[in-house]
């Protein structure tokens, strides 16, 4: 692993990074991601990431999300639903349970998906694929005392 990552993981690990990110990493996200016409997030520098298009739970408008993604087989992705640790769960993760047809673009493509929450057995070895992916959740988790949601999306 490269020291750069090292320094990354080490730094969303923090409180101070969990309080401050939610704020400008989405929000530079979706602006470089608008810029370049789909073709850069830069988020997915470090982890690779999709723009997740899905109808507000309350609302039933659509909602626009830059998130991390771990990439499965060609056509699925594992959705985590850390937060950074803070307590609550984010809105998407509501939003799919309501509205489990979305969208994602990923690399450019928009592609139609399903989103299925993952529980018992299954969610527990995807989490443990998780943590071995991107250690900091297991920090974001040892925060909260909710179960941190994990959504396979599957290509419709």
């Amino acid at each position: 692993m490269a020291p750069g990552v090292r320094l990354i993981q080490k730094v969303s690990s923090t409180r101070v990074f969990a309080k401050i990110a939610p704020h400008f990493i989405p929000a530079l996200d979706r602006a470089v991601h608008r810029l370049t016409r789909g073709k850069v997030l830069l988020s997915a520098q470090m982890l690779p990431g999709v723009i997740l298009t899905a109808r507000g739970a309350k609302s039933g408008l659509p909602r626009v999300t830059p998130l991390a993604c771990m990439p499965e087989e060609p056509g699925t992705w594992i959705l985590i639903g850390s937060n950074f640790g803070r307590p609550g769960h984010p809105s998407w993760t509501s939003n799919l349970l309501k509205h489990p047809d979305a969208e994602v673009n990923w690399k450019g493509t928009d592609i139609p998906v399903r989103a299925v929450l993952l529980e018992g057995e299954e969610r527990e070895a995807v989490w443990r694929a998780a943590l071995t992916f991107w250690p900091p959740y297991a920090t974001y988790q040892s925060r909260v005392t909710r179960e941190i949601r994990l959504f396979r999306l599957t290509r419709r």
